[in-house]
């Protein structure tokens, strides 16, 4: 299927054949008909796509400073890597599509195969979307008025915020399409409203829908205009919907509001307030955050969680029913709003308008009718060529003769993992992903030889040696027992398991299998200056003390991997490599463990991500991890010492490894940071080219693994 794609890197609009999306749990699978270009969400992507270094670090002055702080802590070119892997995901355009449901995902209610919905999809022929960020459309509301739905439902969202009576006055300066929904909502609801814009055309416009006008570009006064139409007695509340860098907006509707108006900003603005245009009529000023409660919040969004409807009257999918009603009432007139349409086929036509000074406003993009009702299982699998621009020429290494499978393409797979087994000579067969996108960008930038949305493809591909399994946290238990159970390798990016039944249950299934190779990525220990570490070590016969320190950083307790179920925490899903990594140093068994969090400020939620784990290992050593998320990023993320016979060992992020008192060595450095990827993805495909022993046993995989089950279970 065709997909509506921007490649943040070169600013290239790019229509794409990605595979069909999966119809996940809580989810539709919708076949598309129309969907409609937000001009100034999608401009501004585009345009972002388009500036140079320079002008990307100018959009974005708090990145800049996040790189600079990662420049001093990991170096230059493992930076330079970060940033570039990030801006090389394609992005998906879009998010106002109108189709068909052609499946209807477990967990699912209210609606049924068949029914004519409106969501948040992007521009694609199938998309697959969450339950609750669609809605059913009435029969006598058309695709294309419906796909108006939820611009719609960002005008209404920042209206709600005003709280308009009926009788008030209500400005609204922009009148983009946004702009163009709001003033007929507002006067629905009984209001006396008033448009200012610069464009004549969209004046005329708003005329035409009976709403008196201000036209900036005929040297109109917005403030005198204001002042007349409101009786002299000032605005009652004005809506921001315009787009642009500029401040003056928020100090205009500032002026012409009353004592205790009311300002709600629904477009993009700058925001640089003058306190006497607020203080001295007590002014209420107030950020929309899009089409309303709910966005963003993956409890909604992703897993369904309704809001109540006697607390949260309105939310996003209440919104966007409120809009579709409104179209079907006629209250709400969208038809003239329509400026251009294009097939899909040329949308990168339609955004090269976008981009221009070309007048427009709303352009549609119309999909072609499938004959089947539901996408056939050959869709969900597609042949993929290599890129040919030059970054997906990267060495392939000597040639192994071990094919691999993909399930999982996100950042950490594509930027790292995916190119190490490539390096390690690697035949890359075939990459799952849910959505298909990302799966078909990797595949191509790495010469993968095809994608897919369903992953018992890669388990049931006879000519898949092994499966290298990337995804969410909380899968990867059944992923590798799936895979075990289908005779294939595994490597498993950490962490193994999210709890003991997990791990007793993968233990098991590898007793009936043990002809295959198990691995866990923990490449750490496969680092050159952590090898060369634990060689000096070698020579010592007494026991040792080791301290790491983690400067993990801060991640918001609503992040997926603080969440038990879906991440297992921090500890289980991170903390478990420095667990790994000592297991290696001591290159003993794990005796006793001792963990123990920092408790949180009153009110803060409860996060395992600082934290103290202290292991006694057989040998007498001793070890104690530092897990920390409370500290700066300008320090470095990770260190290790090593205590022993009076000499001491220091290692700083992987790039400075120090002695102190340490006979024939003082000093070794790494020409950049690395962390082993490479070499722990090197030493299991020639473990299994050569039918060798596992580069990490079983044993001590699964001694670490409910190592770090144990110290996530005691630090709560």
């Amino acid at each position: 299927m065709k997909q509506v794609l921007q490649n943040l890197r070169t600013g290239a609009t790019e229509i794409t054949e990605v595979p069909c999306p999966a119809c996940g749990r809580g989810h539709l699978l919708v076949r598309a008909n129309v969907s409609l270009i937000s001009a100034g969400t999608e401009r501004m992507l585009v345009n972002f796509g388009q500036a140079s270094w320079f002008g990307k670090a100018r959009a974005q002055p708090e990145k800049v400073r996040q790189v600079i702080d990662k420049i001093r802590t990991d170096g230059l070119m493992a930076t330079l890597d970060s940033v570039l892997r990030k801006l090389d995901h394609p992005l998906p355009l879009g998010y106002s599509s109108v189709g068909t449901v052609i499946e209807v995902g477990e967990g699912v209610t209210g609606f049924s195969i068949g029914d004519r919905v409106v969501s948040n999809g992007s521009h694609a022929d199938i998309v697959s979307v969450p339950r609750n960020l669609c809605c059913r459309i009435p029969d006598r509301v058309s695709d294309e008025e419906a796909a108006f739905t939820v611009i719609g439902a960002i005008a209404l969202q920042g209206i709600r915020l005003v709280a308009p009576t009926l009788g008030e006055v209500v400005v609204v300066i922009g009148l983009g399409l946004i702009g163009l929904m709001a003033v007929q909502l507002l006067q629905a609801q009984g209001c006396r409203v008033l448009g200012i814009d610069y464009d004549a055309a969209r004046v005329r416009l708003a005329s035409g829908y009976g709403v008196e006008t201000i036209n900036l570009s005929a040297g109109e006064d917005s403030i005198t205009g204001a002042q007349a139409f409101s009786r002299g007695r000032g605005v009652d509340a004005v809506i921001i919907t315009a787009s642009t860098k500029s401040s003056e907006p928020v100090h205009q509707a500032a002026t012409m509001c009353r004592k205790r108006g009311r300002i709600v900003l629904v477009g993009a603005t700058g925001l640089e307030l003058t306190r006497a245009d607020f203080y001295e009529k007590e002014l209420s000023f107030q950020v929309s955050c899009s089409y309303g409660p709910g966005r963003y919040d993956p409890s909604y969004e992703e897993l369904g969680v309704d809001y109540p409807v006697g607390f949260v009257r309105w939310t996003e999918q209440r919104n966007f029913e409120a809009v579709v009603d409104m179209l079907a009432d006629r209250r709400l007139d969208v038809r003239p709003l329509i400026s251009h349409r294009f097939p899909i086929a040329d949308a990168d036509a339609a955004y090269h308008l976008v981009t221009s000074d070309a007048p427009s406003l709303g352009i549609l993009l119309s999909y072609a009718r499938l004959d089947a009702a539901e996408p056939r299982v050959r869709d969900r699998t597609i042949p993929l060529e290599p890129e040919h621009d030059g970054r997906s020429a990267a060495p392939q290494g000597a040639a192994t003769g071990v094919t691999l499978g993909f399930v999982g393409s996100g950042n950490y797979a594509t930027g790292v993992l995916i190119p190490a087994f490539k390096t390690a000579g690697g035949r890359l067969r075939v990459v799952a992903s849910n959505h298909g996108v990302s799966g078909a960008h990797a595949g191509r930038k790495f010469g993968i030889e095809s994608t897919t949305t369903d992953v018992n493809v890669v388990f049931a591909d006879p000519a898949v040696d092994a499966v290298v399994i990337t995804t969410r946290h909380d899968s990867h238990a059944q992923l590798v027992q799936s895979a075990l159970l289908a005779g294939k390798h595994v490597f498993v990016e950490k962490p193994l398991a999210l709890s003991s039944e997990e791990l007793d249950a993968i233990q098991a299934i590898h007793a009936v299998r043990p002809d295959r190779l198990l691995m866990v990525g923990f490449n750490r220990r496969f680092a050159p200056l952590i090898r060369q570490m634990r060689t000096l070590l070698g020579t010592v016969l007494e026991p040792k003390c080791f301290v790491i320190t983690v400067n993990a950083g801060s991640v918001p307790a609503t992040h997926w991997t603080q969440d038990r179920s879906a991440g297992g925490g921090r500890i289980v899903g991170e903390a478990c490599h420095f667990i790994d990594l000592l297991r290696f140093l001591a290159n003993s068994p794990i005796e006793g463990l001792h963990a123990t969090a920092m408790r949180p400020a009153a009110g803060l939620a409860i996060v395992d991500d600082k934290a103290s784990i202290t292991l006694n290992f057989a040998d007498g050593s001793m070890g104690t991890i530092l897990y920390l998320a409370n500290g700066h990023r300008s320090f470095p993320k990770e260190r290790i010492e090593v205590f022993a016979a009076g000499r001491v060992l220091q290692l700083d992020n992987f790039r400075r490894l120090s002695g102190f008192g340490w006979p024939g060595f003082r000093r070794a450095s790494a020409l950049r940071q690395n962390k082993g990827q490479r070499e722990c993805a090197a030493a299991f495909v020639n473990a299994v080219a050569r039918n060798g022993p596992a580069p990490i046993p079983i044993e001590e995989l699964l001694e670490v693994s409910r190592a770090a089950v144990g110290a996530a279970a005691a630090v709560r």
